[in-house]
């Protein structure tokens, strides 16, 4: 179990306390929601989670086939929707891999990607598109 504590600042600022580190993390309201655009949003930390959870689950799936990834990098667009409710209807995941994609652990590497926990939490309704560029 993990808490996370966090206190509303004014101005549509947030700011929280991860437990177990301490770290500390502001947020803002987006410019296009009556925001400043001054720190991430709500929704630009699950583009966050989406991105570092992909990178993360295929680094412990790369050590069980002896890869280092140290390298792996990503980039994640986030698409709100344009009906109501506001939401996230599309998170797009490019992540360059720094293996070819011949390598043996290529293809259990793609499916680490796509088993990561935050891809298995976000709603289904939420597109959610993974494409490898390989070394």
């Amino acid at each position: 179990m993990v808490e996370v504590t966090g206190k509303y600042q004014g101005n549509l600022h947030c700011q929280t306390r991860h437990g177990p580190s301490g770290s500390v993390l502001t947020t803002d309201a987006p410019k296009d929601n009556q925001g400043q655009g001054e720190a991430f949003s709500p929704t630009d930390l699950v583009a966050t989670a989406f991105g570092t959870c992909i990178a993360t689950t295929m680094a412990i799936a790369a050590r069980k086939h002896g890869v280092e990834l140290r390298g792996l990098q990503f980039k994640v667009t986030k698409e709100m929707s344009s009906d109501l409710p506001r939401r996230i209807a599309r998170l797009t995941a490019e992540v360059t891999v720094p293996i070819p994609a011949d390598h043996p652990a290529a293809k259990p590497l793609e499916g680490a990607a796509r088993a990561c926990p935050v891809h298995h939490s976000l709603h289904p309704d939420v597109e959610k598109v993974i494409t490898f560029r390989w070394a």
